[in-house]
């Protein structure tokens, strides 16, 4: 073998292994002209795979053992059998085959060349042929400018025209594991479909398009970024044409960047949809350098750089001489002025920062005189709302008191009413002292005796009318709290409810009273009320429930003959009694027994249950009203109460008020403050009028319902001694001050001496202990 013939096999062995490596990505092979003008057809699929090495070893040794006469004889030949058109076959893997075959039958024929010059024309000939295969190979690929929406990620690559989107979805669908139905392609606003090409959309060899890959779940699968893209760039060649049919290949490097620069101006082409920028997004943004730590020395110092510097226009004047005429039409005569010394500018500048001065301090007093101004009438205004509010509050309390008296249904409303008769009577008596004498003052004083006594008969009405309604409530109130759930708080502050027996038995038997105590209803409800009254008793026997019953079947007898409503209410009375005591018996409600005044066992009355020496009678301990100083028990509520109408009269109700203020303003404090709370009415009735007079030991202000109780030192619990009597405005002006006993020094000259504890103070505790 030559040394020809083996560069030729070389070269024809890695031609064939590229050839076989890009037979997926090239899609035309065009054939050149001038080599072959009878063949003009272009192949559009080659994709075959290479015949085993063997047989192309074999084919070698097979064109080796020809003889050169047969390779001179038979060239022609075989050149027209390899450029004819018919013979190609449509089949990619045919026409490869074909080509194979020809490209080995022209090796054969030229080995059997003896003249060395047709033997090298011929071989130039088949690499022509084999460089525009390649060639063609190449020039059918396209750039591809992927972006991945919404994250605006650019991917550049390379794309065969003729290959379907299909597999360019499959690929990103396995980067961005989304399935690939769920992509969309979209170029110049047009959704592509999978089976579509470049070729289709006009879009040629080594032309540069972009398209945008999204997905229609971007809930389900949303599409993210594509990862160690950006590490290294990527070099395409561009094919640049640098003269009439001269061409030449070009390296660019595409730097990656997941940095989606904003669109700052430009346009779209409206046939391709290519966007054509201005120049200021085309650069890559200017990255900033990253500080250190510039917490030092340096950076508290400033450098200063001076520099001198020259203009280098140079300017000159031209005056009048020999030869040089210089017009002085426009010149001006400028004469000097008076001389302006230094001191006259800084007494011209002073007298204007006089000026200035003069006029700023007679703005600034405007501005302070208008705040004085406005200060004094929302003062005024305070003032003036403080003033109507508390004649408001006194109103409010006087119609108070008057409706109270008018209408009494508590027990302070009583004493109010026992109050005023005291007062009354203490005046008429005054009257009567002033103005008669002898018999006409018996007589005087026994006509007000009479009126006394028809007045306090008519408390006592009002009393007990006011006792049989409340009494209705009292009941209501009862069976309520008898009948009512089981209750407790949760950890989630949810509260729980629970029925039991005894209350849901409770709940009934309510019901039934509430039937029982209806008024204005028909005779056949009545009826169905008394049976199932009479069925509900019948459960127990006893003489409670006999008699129960033996009134039923009277009340029904009675309206079987026909007897008025009215006339029954006697007997109705008394059912509805005899049913309230069947109620409050634990044995028919077992319910009852938690909530009723007297236990059931006897063994709880011998430390509750005390014995009053006034009326005789062994109460609880919860019917005597125990002072902080007493040491024994002496007389119930009911006896306390019944002495003070039939003798003193006094209400109680504003030292009632002044003890629930303390209270209330004790529990503000949160300081576990205990002697406030074990304080009484009589204690609060001692320490207002003997301790404190009965007056605001400032102002001297004597009603009792503007006065409070409050500390004297707010960091000291309240306590009879820590405590001091003032008005309400008076003891929050009190409370704010930081410190008394400054206060108290500074002003000793001015206050008044009551603002320190009285020095009697101590003896009044200990005559009141004794």
């Amino acid at each position: 073998m030559s040394d020809q013939e083996e560069e030729f096999t070389a070269q024809n062995i890695p031609d064939a292994s590229g050839k076989r490596d890009g037979a997926y990505e090239t899609i035309t092979i065009p054939v050149p002209s001038e080599d072959l003008p009878e063949s003009d057809q272009t192949e559009d699929n080659e994709s075959a795979p290479e015949p085993p090495g063997g047989g192309h070893e074999a084919l070698s040794e097979a064109q080796s053992d020809q003889s050169p006469s047969s390779l001179e004889t038979n060239d022609a030949e075989h050149l027209e059998e390899i450029m004819l058109p018919e013979q190609v076959l449509d089949s990619p893997v045919d026409s490869e085959r074909h080509s194979l075959a020809q490209l080995d039958n022209a090796m054969q024929s030229t080995k059997q060349q003896s003249d060395d010059y047709h033997l090298t024309s011929f071989l130039d000939k088949i690499k022509a042929v084999k460089e525009s295969l390649k060639t063609s190979m190449q020039y059918s690929l396209a750039t591809v400018k992927v972006v991945l929406l919404p994250v605006c990620q650019e991917i550049i690559m390379r794309f065969r025209i003729d290959t379907i989107f299909k597999y360019l979805k499959d690929h990103f669908a396995n980067q961005l594991s989304v399935p690939a139905d769920v992509l969309q392609i979209r170029y110049a606003g047009t959704i592509l479909k999978n089976n579509e090409t470049l070729l289709q959309h006009g879009i040629n060899a080594q032309d540069i398009v972009q398209v945008e890959i999204f997905s229609t779940l971007p809930d389900l699968y949303p599409i993210k970024g594509i990862r160690g893209l950006n590490e290294a760039s990527q070099v395409i060649t561009v094919r640049v044409q640098t003269g009439i049919d001269q061409y030449e290949e070009v390296a660019v490097e595409v730097i990656k960047s997941d940095l989606h620069k904003p669109f700052l101006g430009g346009f779209r082409h409206k046939i391709t949809g290519i966007e054509y920028h201005n120049a200021g997004t085309q650069t890559v943004p200017k990255k900033t350098l990253e500080k250190c730590n510039v917490f030092c020395r340096d950076t508290q110092t400033v450098f200063q750089r001076k520099k001198l510097q020259q203009t280098t226009n140079t300017t000159s004047t031209q005056m009048t001489k020999i030869g040089v005429y210089v017009s002085n039409m426009t010149d001006k005569l400028v004469t000097p002025g008076k001389y302006f010394s230094a001191a006259e500018y800084h007494a011209q500048r002073l007298a204007a920062v006089i000026v200035l001065q003069t006029y700023y301090r007679r703005w600034h007093a405007k501005v302070m005189v208008e705040n004085i101004r406005r200060q004094k009438m929302l003062r005024l205004k305070w003032e003036e709302e403080e003033k109507l509010r508390k004649i408001r509050e006194k109103e409010e309390w006087m119609k108070l008191d008057y409706y109270r008296r008018h209408n009494p249904q508590t027990k302070e409303d009583f004493e109010l009413l026992y109050n005023a008769l005291e007062l009354w009577r203490q005046e008429e008596l005054e009257c009567i002292n002033q103005t008669f004498t002898g018999a006409e003052r018996k007589a005087a004083l026994c006509e007000l005796l009479e009126k006394e006594t028809q007045l306090i008969a008519s408390i006592g009405r009002h009393r007990h009318n006011a006792y049989m309604e409340n009494q209705e409530a009292l009941i209501q109130a009862f069976l309520d709290k008898c009948s009512a759930p089981k209750a407790w708080k949760g950890f989630d502050g949810k509260i729980t409810e629970m029925d039991t027996q005894f209350t849901i038995r409770a709940r009934e038997l309510q019901n039934i009273y509430k039937c029982i105590m209806l008024k204005n209803i028909s005779q056949d409800e009545r009826l169905d009320v008394l049976l199932t009254l009479k069925h509900t008793v019948k459960e127990h026997e006893c003489t409670l429930t006999k008699e129960i019953l033996e009134l039923i079947d009277r009340e029904i007898d009675l309206m079987m003959r026909g007897v008025k409503h009215h006339n029954l209410e006697g007997l109705r009375k008394r059912i509805s009694t005899l049913f309230f005591h069947y109620l409050k018996t634990p044995l028919f409600n077992p319910e009852v027994a938690r909530h009723l005044k007297v236990p059931q066992d006897p063994l709880k009355f011998y430390k509750k249950i005390h014995f009053c020496y006034s009326c005789q009678l062994y109460l609880p301990s919860t019917e005597f009203a125990v002072s902080s100083t007493a040491h024994h028990v002496h007389r119930c509520r009911k006896c306390v109460s019944l002495d003070n109408e039939t003798r003193k009269r006094e209400s109680f109700l504003k030292y009632k008020c002044m003890l629930q203020r303390l209270f209330y303003s004790e529990a503000d404090y949160e300081d576990d403050s205990k002697i406030a709370f074990l304080m009484q009415l009589e204690d609060i009735q001692y320490l207002t009028e003997n301790i404190w007079s009965g007056q605001s030991v400032l102002s001297a202000w004597k009603d009792l319902g503007d006065l409070v109780l409050v500390r004297w030192d707010k960091s000291l619990q309240w306590s009879p001694w820590n405590c001091i009597l003032l008005t309400k405005d008076e003891s929050a002006a009190h409370l704010k001050l930081a410190s008394i006993e400054e206060t108290v020094r500074d002003k000793t000259a001015t206050s008044s001496p009551a603002l320190s504890p009285s020095p009697r103070y101590g003896e009044s505790l200990k005559v009141h202990d004794r």
